[in-house]
């Protein structure tokens, strides 16, 4: 479902990594009786950047929706600053989140997002979560589309495991880098109200530190959840990560 987006910046030269992780895998079949964690989603990502890192790359690490919780999770150790410490070169240089739910230390995914309208789920004997009601997550998940178009967006849905919603955040990834946020400001799932709390949050951690006063670099979009099938939404959020590379860990 990335690809619109992911393709035409690979073209460009760009070295885009799109992950596929336990909660959430491409391969999921409907027999199975693995039961990952976030924290298996934050490993994942943790072994995924830390091997970018060992060679010499600067990652800046991009989190939609669910993953800006395992994103921000799984850095630990490998930011840029944490590995200069360690005399080693490469690491994440900037986190951006791309209208994603980004708990409190101590929170879970799904008390970052609670009281929120949510759309019908089935939950299967293993915990895997499917969509029961495609017309109504469409309607919160594609509110700029067709509510037609909206439904067969839906049925590319993979299936995602739901204890991950439970699971609490332990670690504050975002305090030691920069952070960039597109704000989705249409958006129904990660509403308005969420995204900016997570800003604050964000902004609170970073009060008595060396980055103490620095502010989220926050970019406005009139978008929905998943502004990458319109292609004015799509280019959008291309030329805001165009941007962040060109901003890498610089402030």
């Amino acid at each position: 479902m990335y690809d619109p987006l992911v393709m035409p910046l690979r073209a460009k030269g760009y070295d885009i990594h799109v992950l596929e992780p336990p909660c959430y895998p491409a391969g999921y079949k409907a027999n199975s009786v693995t039961q990952p964690s976030m924290y298996d989603d934050a490993a994942y990502v943790n072994e995924f950047v830390r091997k970018l890192a060992d060679g010499g790359k600067e990652v800046i690490l991009l989190a939609h929706s669910y993953g800006g919780c395992p994103a921000t999770e799984g850095i630990k150790d490998v930011t840029k600053k944490e590995r200069e410490h360690q005399g080693r070169t490469g690491g994440v240089v900037r986190l951006a989140y791309l209208t994603a739910a980004v708990p409190r230390v101590g929170e879970s995914c799904g008390q970052a997002l609670a009281r929120e309208e949510s759309a019908p789920i089935e939950v299967d004997a293993n915990g895997w979560v499917t969509q029961s009601d495609p017309a109504a997550t469409a309607s919160l998940c594609f509110n700029n589309l067709t509510l037609e178009d909206g439904i067969s967006y839906v049925a590319k849905f993979g299936k995602h495991h739901g204890a991950c919603f439970g699971d609490v955040l332990t670690h504050a990834g975002y305090k030691d880098v920069p952070v960039s946020w597109l704000f989705a400001e249409e958006d129904l799932i990660v509403v308005p109200r969420v995204q900016q709390t997570a800003i604050d949050v964000i902004e609170g951690s970073w009060v008595g530190t060396e980055r103490d006063g620095m502010k989220v670099d926050v970019t406005k979009v009139a978008c929905d959840h998943f502004p990458l099938v319109l292609d004015e939404k799509r280019e959008q959020v291309s030329v805001w990560i165009e941007g962040l590379v060109e901003k890498g860990g610089r402030e």
